[in-house]
């Protein structure tokens, strides 16, 4: 935690020192621009605006991740929910987001609105999407499934051209503009059990560098496991995120139990007998915390273990 502080501290001085260059030289280009104004040397002039636009925009991105940073930082001391949601609230505020929500992956038959850790939407937008059950066919949840890290909610519906449901999707969408929430940002949060939940922002369009994209991926992991601790702590237990070391003939095993394959046609591929094979399928079962074979392939795929 020092070791944080500290580079915080200097990452701090760095950001200071370049916002000292920037005023300095936004000062410069003004003035240079006015000399040019004044000798009518129109070319100049649009040239030195470009600059003291990339200027601005350049130390306004350093604060948004400065920012995102010191959240990153500061949960790890905070000692409630509240104090969390706290921190979040005005982070997402300071990147003009609107609303945003930190909840566990719902299932087809429970209400997603019981499962929310933390989160701020439209009036009426919560009651709507149940009442319409847009759980069953939303492409931001539907595609957390297989995304690997954050992306745009506009970029899921692109996933499901050809689906069945595609039109009930396109009046989902149609209906969060209407609330106010033309757009946002969804990361997913894995652990043992696969999918366990996401963080999603959203409002008005606001573009995300990949850089930010990948630091809100870890704000959501972070914040999600921390609420997820002070409300439900038992649960963070059982599903926090473990590190599943398989030996290289687990792995064989696992991947020819993947393919459909039965104890006889492993033992016979690798040589060995049918009492190895279900001795090495006993331990694999062990390690996921699996119910039996049909869930250790389950689990494999949902921790990314096949492919």
């Amino acid at each position: 935690m020092r070791k944080i502080l500290s580079d915080k501290q200097e990452f701090d001085t760095l950001m200071v020192a370049r916002f000292k260059r920037s005023v300095l030289n936004f000062i410069g280009l003004i003035l240079t621009m006015s000399a040019h104004i004044a000798s009518g040397i129109r070319q100049s002039v649009r040239s030195w605006l470009f600059n003291v636009i990339s200027v601005l925009i350049f130390w306004g991105g350093l604060v948004n991740i400065n920012q995102l940073l010191h959240f990153l930082v500061v949960i790890d001391e905070c000692r409630s929910a509240s104090d969390i949601v706290a921190e979040l609230e005005k982070l997402v505020r300071s990147y003009g987001f609107e609303y945003y929500g930190i909840v566990r992956q719902p299932k087809p038959d429970e209400n997603p609105m019981q499962l929310v850790l933390a989160g701020h939407w439209p009036d009426g937008w919560p009651q709507l999407y149940i009442a319409k059950k847009y759980v069953l066919i939303d492409p931001t949840i539907r595609y957390l499934g297989q995304a690997r890290g954050g992306f745009r909610w506009r970029d899921a519906l692109h996933a499901f051209r050809s689906d069945p449901h595609r039109k009930r999707m396109e009046r989902m969408l149609s209906d969060s503009v209407r609330y106010g929430l033309t757009d946002g940002y969804i990361f997913p949060v894995h652990g043992r059990g696969g999918l366990m939940g996401n963080m999603t922002v959203g409002g008005k369009p606001i573009d995300l560098s990949p850089i930010e994209i990948s630091l809100f991926d870890a704000v959501a992991k972070k914040a999600f496991w921390r609420l997820l601790e002070y409300k439900h702590g038992d649960l963070a237990e059982i599903t926090k995120p473990v590190d599943t070391r398989m030996t290289r003939r687990e792995m064989e095993v696992l991947n020819y139990l993947a393919d459909g394959l039965t104890s006889n046609e492993i033992s016979r591929i690798l040589k060995i007998s049918n009492h190895t094979v279900d001795w090495y399928m006993n331990g694999i079962q062990d390690k996921l915390n699996a119910k039996n074979r049909q869930h250790v392939v389950a689990l494999s795929f949902r921790l990314g273990l096949v492919t």
